[in-house]
């Protein structure tokens, strides 16, 4: 079950909600399986409708399927249709209630006139209640006392086991849902005559049309909206932007799987009883496809030197995270899918810089001193001068307030004196002193951060100054760490002889998480090779890519390499590098997988070298490259021609010196060291004195 678009709409049955976006109103969330779009902000049912069907009309001429769901029950509790058209049809209360319901442009409708004339078919006692109207209505009770439900179900069967759902015989009081039921049903009865076969209403209907229409409930996604709504969101806002998000991104199966349900006379919510999967997929969206080639050597290749095989990464590598629209605030440390463009100039008006007087320079001539009378009043931060300052007078202004009209310049209070009514001061006076210029920083209309740059702090302050308020980003890259390996055994634990603790997957993980990606730890498994392909799928169900450490090379007991050798994917990436050369590359369940050496200095180089650019790639941040600074060896080496090595070092007095031995399993040397030297694939001679690349750490 399958669909290209997903639509959600949280409804309203009032009037017209004005231009400001706000709680208690229409919301549209649109998602696909790769993006988000911000949730749209509609004020009134026929504003709503048009926009559905130019969009339901615009989907399909791009040949897309579209999942339209909406926050208001499909049909009533049994035996209402029956009672009202004479069958349990529920497109007949659809079509009943759409000849007689009438709704304008502002809002104003007659759904409580409607819901008087249904009671009448009861007697007029019910079963709705609810009239929140200044004037009484024959047949409507205000509130629930003395009404009757005349023997039909307070609530349909699909709501028994939801908490915190309403009745639909309730029109008014917080809550009720009944007045969307009877204002958006007319709505999806003209939606369906509209597009005919294209069009299926589940469960009523098999969901295997174009388009789908389904009804939903957002309060499924009730803890993580409460999130959102922590960071500033309208909560009706997060709604229908994470349960698009989520429906969108569920996986076909387990989408299929909700669906499969037809013809109950009373409806279903589409998601009931599956809120936990749906929460999960809110966070994150199914991610586009590499081609499951994508690491495969070129035709003869054996031995690759380390910057063709960065090269053949940074060319076939493409970000693999959806875009999602936040508030800048919760962008911090993401990064942007979109260039930002200021919306407004920074400063907006030319401004003082100081505390002071303002004055027009042509006004004065010569070397002074010079006096001029104030004009009443000043000007401040937030508090614009109502006026003009005449030619040859002076005003009381105070930093970051706008100068006013006839100001162009400024003097510090500290240089002037004044009785309250002139002030006096000597010269010489320059033009456009201790002012700022309208755009100085940023002007109106200017790129301000471009995409693929790592939001900071100050990048907050400097949006906020431009007037944007919501940017667009990568959803964060989840990288899961799996080791193998029967030697394993987690720290902690007893260790018999012939076993090590891990301690690459703590070193791994912490690298990701300092990095700023979201590592996920999907522990460690064992030389077998189903347990491992268990594990493996594991992660390709929850992460954006996978980092292994161990089984990289081509022995008896590398069961990773293996097991991407069965997929069809494995490139066993022999790198001319120390430490390292077994690099594993391939694709399970259309996730990369990075298979690195299980000794920990060659995971940890390996993972900086080639792991580091590539998931800054997959992440959206594009490819990257360590800060390297020449400085001179503390230390004596000859190398031989033929792999580019990397040693374990630290800058001391000015000088890199080296760690006492190169060996790959030696791990206090990778505490010991603080970067990296980095020498090159040829022969080289290096001693004291000579300029060798140092990698910081914290630069890769």
């Amino acid at each position: 079950m399958t669909f290209d678009t997903v639509i959600v709409v949280d409804w309203a049955s009032g009037k017209a909600s004005g231009p400001t976006p706000k709680k208690d109103a229409i919301w549209i969330g649109v998602a696909s399986s790769t993006s988000v779009e911000p949730p749209l902000y509609l004020r009134s049912r026929v504003e709503a409708e048009a926009w559905l069907i130019a969009r339901l009309i615009a989907e399909r001429a791009k040949g897309h399927r579209v999942l339209a769901s909406f926050d208001f029950p499909f049909a009533y509790p049994t035996g209402f249709a029956r009672a009202l058209s004479g069958s349990d049809d529920p497109f007949g209360v659809w079509e009943w209630l759409a000849v007689r319901i009438k709704d304008d442009e502002n809002g104003e409708n007659n759904r409580f006139d409607v819901a008087a004339e249904v009671n009448e078919f009861f007697g007029g006692t019910g079963p709705f209640w609810g009239n929140p109207l200044k004037r009484d209505i024959a047949g409507l009770r205000r509130n629930k006392s003395e009404y009757s439900l005349h023997g039909l179900p307070e609530k349909r069967q699909c709501e028994q086991d939801e908490k915190g759902l309403f009745t639909c015989w309730q029109l008014a009081g917080a809550g009720a849902v009944g007045a969307q039921v009877l204002m958006g049903l007319p709505v999806l009865h003209r939606l369906r005559e509209r597009f005919g076969k294209e069009l299926a209403v589940w469960p009523f209907e098999a969901a295997d049309a174009p388009i789908v229409l389904a009804e939903i409930w957002p309060s499924l996604l009730g803890p993580v909206v409460k999130e959102a709504e922590k960071s500033g969101e309208i909560r009706d806002a997060a709604q229908v932007r994470l349960l698009s998000k989520a429906l969108a991104s569920m996986p076909a199966i387990e989408l299929a799987g909700m669906m499969d349900l037809t013809s109950p006379i009373e409806g279903a919510i589409l998601g009931a009883g599956h809120s936990d999967e749906l929460q999960r997929a809110s966070l994150h969206l199914a991610p586009p496809k590499l081609s499951n080639d994508c690491f495969a050597l070129p035709v003869g290749v054996d031995w690759t030197p380390v910057d063709e095989a960065l090269g053949m990464l940074r060319a076939r590598l493409k970000p693999v995270v959806p875009t999602i629209t936040v508030s800048v605030q919760s962008a911090v440390n993401k990064i942007l899918a979109k260039d930002v463009i200021a919306q407004r100039s920074n400063p907006p008006l030319p401004n003082t810089a100081v505390d002071g007087y303002g004055f027009a320079s042509k006004s004065l001539s010569g070397e002074g001193p010079f006096e001029l009378p104030l004009v009443k009043g000043r000007a401040a931060a937030g508090l614009r001068f109502d006026g003009r300052v005449p030619n040859g007078f002076a005003i009381r202004i105070l930093t970051g307030a706008a100068l006013p009209d006839g100001v162009d310049t400024v003097i510090l209070q500290e240089d002037v004196r004044s009785d309250g009514l002139r002030i006096a001061f000597n010269g010489p006076v320059k033009a456009g002193s201790n002012t700022r210029r309208a755009g100085e920083d940023v002007g109106a209309g200017e790129t301000v951060l471009r995409a693929g740059r790592r939001m900071t702090p100050a990048d907050a302050a400097l949006l906020s100054a431009v007037g944007v308020s919501q940017v667009s980003i990568y959803a964060p890259l989840r990288v899961g760490v799996l080791s193998t390996g029967d030697e394993l055994v987690e720290t902690g634990q007893p260790a018999q002889d012939g076993q090590i603790y891990d301690a690459n997957r703590p070193m791994l993980l912490a690298q990701l998480r300092d990095w700023g990606f979201e590592a996920v730890d999907l522990g460690r498994a064992r030389d077998d090779r189903a347990t491992l392909g268990a594990m493996l799928d594991a992660g390709a169900a929850q992460c954006d890519a996978i980092i292994t450490s161990g089984g990289a090379s081509a022995g008896d007991e590398d069961h990773m390499s293996a097991l991407l050798e069965e997929t069809g994917s494995l490139a066993l990436w022999r790198i001319a590098l120390k430490p390292g050369r077994p690099l594993a590359l391939g694709m399970w369940n259309t996730v990369p997988v990075f298979g690195l050496p299980g000794n920990p200095v060659a995971a940890l180089v390996c993972t900086l070298v080639f792991a580091r650019p590539a998931l800054n790639i997959l992440s959206g941040a594009g490819w990257s490259e360590p800060q390297c600074f020449l400085l001179p060896a503390a230390f004596e080496k000859r190398k031989r021609a033929g792999r580019r090595e990397f040693l374990r070092a630290r800058v001391r007095d000015g000088h890199v010196e080296v760690f006492k031995s190169e060996g790959s399993g030696r791990i206090s040397g990778l505490s010991w060291a603080e970067g990296l030297v980095e020498l090159p694939d040829g022969a080289a001679l290096i001693e004291h004195g000579t300029p060798v690349r140092y990698l910081p750490f914290g630069l890769f």
